[in-house]
């Protein structure tokens, strides 16, 4: 049983208590004293759970490794979308996994879910529709769209699968200081401090239409086609919001949470980082630590010379520390065309996962169904929150002149 379950439990039975001790039914009030021993028992270890899960590092929950396999292998997009539009297609093992989805997401879908598992691997092309039903079928000759790959997860943040209320996790903020007295001397009072970070359902979604032929065609093009608006529009989407989200609507990102720790206008990449690391290292930071950046400022750390005119290598600008360039980290801060850098311990973020890919079919929407086509919605209900915000450094103001070495 969830926390949130055995909280409400061990309310009710405290009600049952108040009302047995106003009605001076002592036989009931011993009876609800006894069951809320009982819960009281069980929340403390539920709650032991929740701060072991808290404590794990950032590797995403998969469950049953040969089911996820099986998924990876087996499940195919088109297929559930086809069977879901009503087409005839036999989607048997599509049709199986959705207990299990809807287990995962603690509720059944409005459509059709597809597992997070078919984007781990994902082939991204670009098709057209009269490009699906070549007269010469070639997949051997796919060549793959140029896009942006996911990195966030990748970079060891923390995934809270199968989330259903909103979330609140205590947080520490300050403990009890310890001082030396002398014999009979009283210590002095100081008191822990906490406060709490909360996550709450963040929805982003595609709309999208796609022909009969499409569907019914069930070959690796439409299949690599729909996971690339799946992939694109939903999970490029969480990646962007996680590492710059504004809040409202989306998530609250890395670079647009108050309270991180910053450093502005370095005179080099050197620096920064080396600045951004001892930053880090002033609060106790710890777990595994790494960049995210752009490509241009790999660029810049690329072209750096020696002294004897020899590159000095992308690493050693980087101070050796593991870094990501991704197209995904923003290019436009600030009032000019400041690049993002973002050093940190990527553990310290959260992403909950309310719902999985929910695909919902809808063959009878008015411009689709005119044209013999089916509509498809896709929306994933996800949020992000940052555990300490100490554990991240923005680096501000690199431009593609900044200097890769001082």
């Amino acid at each position: 049983m969830k926390t949130n379950d055995l909280v409400e439990q061990r309310a009710s039975i405290v009600a049952r208590m108040s009302e047995a001790h106003d009605s001076d039914n002592s036989e009931a009030f011993a009876t609800a004293e006894k069951e809320l021993a009982a819960v009281d028992a069980k929340l403390e270890r539920a709650r032991k759970v929740d701060a072991a899960d808290r404590a794990e590092t950032g590797t995403p929950i998969a469950g049953d490794e040969k089911l996820v396999s099986e998924i990876r292998t087996k499940f195919r997009v088109s297929r559930a979308i086809a069977a879901a539009s009503g087409l005839g297609v036999d989607a048997g093992f599509e049709r199986e996994i959705q207990t299990e989805l809807a287990k995962r997401a603690g509720r059944p879908a409005e459509g059709v879910y597809i597992p997070t598992e078919v984007f781990e691997t994902r082939v991204l092309t670009t098709s057209t529709g009269s490009e699906l039903v070549p007269t010469d079928h070639r997949p051997d000759q796919y060549i793959s769209a140029l896009t942006a790959a996911s990195v966030v997860r990748g970079l060891g943040a923390r995934v809270l699968n199968g989330l259903v209320g909103n979330l609140s996790i205590p947080r520490e903020t300050d403990s009890p200081a310890i001082g030396w007295v002398a014999e009979n001397a009283a210590l002095s009072s100081d008191d822990a401090d906490f406060d709490s970070i909360t996550l709450s359902p963040k929805h982003a979604g595609a709309l999208s239409e796609f022909s009969r032929n499409m569907l019914l065609q069930a070959s690796p093009d439409v299949e690599a086609l729909l996971r690339q608006m799946l992939a694109r529009n939903l999970a490029l989407a969480i990646d962007r919001a996680a590492i710059k989200g504004g809040g409202t609507n989306e998530p609250v990102g890395i670079l647009s949470t108050s309270g991180i720790q910053t450093i502005a206008a370095p005179d080099s990449i050197f620096e920064a980082v080396a600045d951004a690391v001892t930053l880090a290292d002033a609060e106790n930071v710890g777990g595994s630590r790494a960049i995210l950046t752009t490509p241009e400022i790999r660029k810049l750390a690329a072209l750096a010379l020696d002294v004897n005119g020899r590159p000095q290598g992308v690493g050693t600008i980087f101070h050796n520390v593991p870094t990501t360039f991704s197209n995904l980290v923003p290019k436009t801060l600030g009032a000019g065309a400041e690049h993002g850098l973002i050093y940190g311990d990527w553990s310290e973020l959260l992403i909950g996962i309310w719902s999985e890919v929910d695909i919902l079919v809808n063959p009878f929407e008015s411009t689709a169904y005119s044209k013999g086509n089916v509509s498809i919605r896709a929306m994933g209900t996800v949020d992000v929150a940052v555990r300490h915000k100490k554990a991240f450094v923005s680096v501000e103001d690199l431009a593609t002149t900044t200097a890769a070495m001082p």
